[in-house]
């Protein structure tokens, strides 16, 4: 039984913290980047802003001129993708850990000491 414990503010500062609390969503911990939403594109994003990876990009893009076509298009096509798809699990598993693990955090039983 590990508890977290929570102090609360004075009741003279009760009418002023009332008023800042309305601008805070609560004291919810969330350490995790994505939603189901957003991970498509901010995961790609966040893939793109290595240099390696735009450098695929790049090879990709000009293999698709038959002026400069070295290789088949797929061929070309398939490093960059096994590379974003490897990157893109991973951060999936990772988030989730954190999912879970801030899910355990936030249903932990507390003790408020109270004058």
């Amino acid at each position: 039984n590990k508890w977290r414990i929570v102090f609360p503010n004075n009741e003279r500062q009760k009418k002023a913290w009332d008023h800042a609390a309305r601008f805070y969503s609560g004291n919810r911990i969330q350490t995790t980047k994505y939603t189901w939403l957003t991970f498509l594109p901010q995961n790609l994003f966040e893939q793109f802003h290595r240099l390696a990876n735009l450098y695929f990009l790049f090879l990709v893009i000009l293999n698709w001129f038959p002026q400069v076509q070295v290789f088949h298009r797929e061929i070309t096509m398939l490093p960059l993708l096994v590379v974003l798809l490897a990157i893109s699990v991973k951060d999936a598993v990772e988030d989730y850990r954190k999912y879970q693990f801030d899910k355990t955090i936030n249903s932990s039983k507390t003790r408020v000491y109270d004058k």
